[in-house]
């Protein structure tokens, strides 16, 4: 028999830091998923774009299950910030699975079972249950505290009304700690689950809305509930069947998830889940979300590993597959046999391909400004055009990290604006990759195990991102 535990998680004040895609949205397009210039932290790249939303929308709407799309292009042109543009865009109901090709052959477990976890992190399951709550207004909350401290645990009442009726509950220790944990008073509207007395804070009732002069932002206003105090309710749990699996797999139950101590599932326990999945189907008491897998770096994976994908995806229950590479026609892995990005020409056949353009000097222009704002620097105009000279004659990415090293230089001067001579300090500092290379070849006698000299016909393969 396979049980089902759901673990509630509870909204964290937490310090994000910047990364590299921190900028990142969603997929900046409108209603009619036609591209805009710049938004949601996109610029550029409005063909790829528009084609991702095509995908997002799809998948929202349950319309597609078990296809396959590689985002191709050169270095530094977008792929992976299009990918975290779509799991903003597709929401949170919807499964979203992160994966890099390389990890695959770090893990503790074999490739298939990997990426057996990996497909199903990325299909959800969405459970429907009918539970009793009780739902009203706290009217008043009464405490009584033994006078000798230990000699008897705290006894209370809760009045609850609703706009047709009011009820006293008798209260045990258990419950009044609760009720103490969640801050309730009276006039919040809660909800508590008979099943497992669990207690929902709603909100305030809009009639105590008077009762203080000024109230937090997070506050919010509720109308009192009607009818009886009593109610069966339907409530919706969205898992995915990777936490099922490892759920009914581990004697710890739901913590394996948290320890991290999944390990390789056998495959009778998968078995067992499907067919249970498969009979809460047919009753109407779930339902499948067919989420989105995204493994960056495939063109790191083997053969083996793409035999495995043209299987997984001919499955009922396989997720949206996406893929990216920023390789052109290499050696598959595994073989001595070359392909387009890496890639077998039977998998390459499945996908829809979206292919993505080296950034323009304008949209370098935009997404460094961009990045200078979410990065709280402020840079003078003089200091943005040449930040975007040197991005168009190096590469995005190099222009994005002298950001923060010509900040620091800024700082070091007692400077408040970012000026032409801290990126021009900065860019001598670090190096980009076309000067290092050059220097390289200048020198390379001088270094260990130099392999000779490089004629022009090697320069010209050299692959600057």
């Amino acid at each position: 028999m396979v049980e089902l535990k759901v673990s509630e998680g509870r909204d964290l004040t937490r310090i994000e830091r910047i990364g590299t895609h921190s900028h990142i949205r969603g997929l900046g397009l409108d209603s009619a998923l036609e591209p805009r210039a710049s938004s949601e932290g996109m610029v550029g790249q409005t063909t790829a774009r528009k084609a991702a939303g095509v995908i997002v929308q799809m998948v929202k709407e349950g319309k597609i299950a078990g296809r396959a799309v590689l985002l191709a292009g050169q270095p530094g042109t977008g792929k992976t910030a299009i990918a975290m543009g779509m799991a903003k865009s597709i929401g949170l109901e919807t499964p979203f699975a992160m994966l890099a090709g390389s990890e695959l052959f770090s893990l503790e477990m074999s490739k298939t079972e990997a990426l057996t976890q990996a497909f199903r992190k990325a299909i959800g399951v969405r459970i429907k249950e009918e539970t009793e709550v009780i739902e009203g207004e706290v009217v008043e909350i009464q405490i009584d505290r033994p006078a000798v401290t230990g000699a008897a645990s705290k006894t209370g009442k809760l009045t609850l009304k609703t706009t047709e009726m009011e009820t006293v509950y008798d209260l045990g220790a258990k419950m009044i700690e609760a009720l103490g944990k969640d801050k309730v008073q009276s006039g919040d509207v809660i909800a508590i689950d008979k099943a497992s007395g669990k207690i929902t804070k709603l909100g305030r009732s809009f009639s105590r809305s008077r009762d203080y002069d000024a109230m937090g932002p997070q506050t919010k206003f509720v109308q009192c509930p009607d009818g009886e105090l009593q109610k069966r309710k339907e409530v919706v749990h969205c898992v995915t069947l990777h936490e099922i699996d490892v759920i009914n797999s581990r004697t710890q139950g739901f913590l394996a998830l948290f320890t991290g101590d999944t390990g390789e599932i056998r495959a009778e326990v998968r078995e067992q889940i499907d067919t249970k999945v498969a009979e809460w189907r047919e009753e109407g008491k779930a339902e499948i979300v067919p989420g989105v897998l995204f493994i960056d770096e495939v063109h790191m994976l083997d053969i083996e590993c793409f035999s495995f994908l043209n299987r997984a995806l001919e499955n009922d229950m396989a997720p949206i597959l996406v893929v990216a590479t920023n390789r052109g026609i290499t050696t598959i892995r595994g073989t001595n046999y070359k392909s387009p990005h890496g890639i077998p020409i039977d998998f390459l056949d499945r996908l829809l391909i979206i292919s993505t353009q080296p950034y323009t000097e304008e949209d370098i222009r935009k997404i460094l400004d961009i990045r200078c704002q979410e990065e709280d620097v402020d840079v003078s105009e003089d200091a943005k055009v040449l930040l975007t000279k040197i991005g168009v004659d190096t590469s995005l990415r190099y222009a994005i990290n002298l950001i923060t090293s010509a900040a620091l230089a800024c700082q070091k001067r007692k400077g408040k604006v970012v000026e032409m001579e801290d990126v021009s300090r900065a860019y001598e500092l670090f190096w980009d990759v076309k000067r290092s290379t050059q220097y390289l070849i200048e020198y390379q006698s001088d270094y260990m195990f130099s392999e000779g000299t490089m004629g022009e016909e090697d320069e010209g393969r050299m692959i600057f991102s």
